[in-house]
């Protein structure tokens, strides 16, 4: 299938060794996609949203609320994916902008970062969902979250920190508030860049958890189902 990468980040020069790009990254990730990169933040745009036929959109250092052109442009743009019915997935902040773009609410979370390994537990189980898993385990580093959903959001998964970890708009889009494409090595690297900014203890506690198994093919496997690719 022919997705759209809409890039939204690039990767630090001092971790290419782990991957050059994100493009690499979610190719790897995503083996059954024919990926077409946009390189979204550098105000890089397919031409028209039938360019495609389904869209994945990346986390980002950015915040989805900020005016910035790229941003802006990048809301309207997701609410012609939601009105042509293509198929849409979003990671971290490719999540938060589903939400924001379709009418809900994105703000720093009170609760601070999460980074590390999370557990999310899924409280509305799905048919695609093959095999169901009650919980499953997920790298995260973001510090804003979605508070409110946006029309006709549906909560699939939450987690103790995070209780919008993972939602739908309809039948053809959907979030989740974490990093399934994130290798540990990268974040390890990324926690620890950002150690001052999270929170020495909870930067530590984040790398330690690291150590815990997480279930990235598990998601990856869901969203083959979701796409109808099985």
């Amino acid at each position: 299938m022919k997705a759209g990468l809409l890039l939204c980040d690039h990767i630090p020069s001092k971790y290419h060794d782990i991957a050059s790009n994100y493009g690499e990254m979610f190719a790897a990730t995503y083996p059954y996609f024919d990926f077409e990169v946009y390189a979204v933040c550098d105000g890089v745009f397919p031409e028209s949203v039938h360019d495609c036929e389904m869209y994945v959109c990346t986390g980002s250092h950015s915040s989805v609320y900020e005016e910035v052109d790229w941003v802006v442009r990048l809301r309207e743009f997701v609410r012609k994916i939601h009105k042509h019915q293509k198929k849409y997935i979003g990671h971290c902040f490719g999540h938060q902008m589903l939400a924001e773009a379709l009418g809900g609410k994105v703000q720093k979370n009170e609760y601070g970062w999460c980074v590390g390994v999370h557990t999310f537990e899924v409280i509305q189980q799905e048919e695609w969902m093959i095999p169901f898993q009650k919980h499953f385990n997920t790298i995260m580093l973001c510090q804003d979250q979605v508070q409110v959903l946006p029309t006709n959001g549906v909560v699939l998964a939450t987690s103790k920190d995070c209780p919008i970890a993972m939602f739908k708009v309809g039948n053809n889009m959907i979030g989740i508030q974490g990093h399934p494409e994130f290798p540990k090595e990268y974040e390890r690297g990324l926690i620890t860049d950002r150690r001052e900014r999270i929170g020495v203890e909870k930067a530590e506690k984040g790398i330690e958890s690291l150590g815990v198994n997480i279930d990235a093919d598990l998601f990856v496997g869901w969203m083959r189902e979701f796409l109808n690719l099985a």
